[in-house]
């Protein structure tokens, strides 16, 4: 009886989980973190300031 008790906000969790990304319109996070790393990257390159000459 512990092992159900101490997992069961796990399993409630996974359940509900489940069921809302089966029937909602849930976005998917690992896609959006990219879009935006790779968009952080861009404005970075346009951004950045020019390397001087002087100091190699």
């Amino acid at each position: 009886m512990g092992i159900i008790r101490s997992s069961f906000s796990f399993l409630m969790g996974t359940v509900c989980g489940v069921y809302i990304a089966q029937n909602y319109n849930v976005p998917n996070i690992k896609k959006l973190m990219c879009e935006g790393l790779s968009t952080a990257k861009d404005i970075e390159q346009t951004h950045r300031k020019p390397k001087n000459r002087d100091d190699d």
